[in-house]
């Protein structure tokens, strides 16, 4: 393994972040937002889904008085 100065370290790395394209302040808000639109609807769906189960096996099982 080749061994590297701290400095070079750094210049390399500063070389390497300005390369990537950085998402603007606006695609970063959506991209946001779509993720928690996401988690809501997905915590729904399964609350849903868990309703519906439960009172299926409290069908089945005649827990359901």
């Amino acid at each position: 393994m080749a061994m590297i100065n701290p400095g070079q370290f750094i210049r390399e790395v500063r070389q390497e972040v300005s390369k990537v394209t950085w998402p603007t302040r606006k695609e970063t808000v959506v991209t946001t937002i779509m993720v928690f639109i996401m988690v809501i609807l997905t915590a729904i769906f399964f609350f849903l889904v868990d309703q519906v189960l439960s009172f299926g096996v409290q069908f089945v099982l005649g827990l359901g008085g």
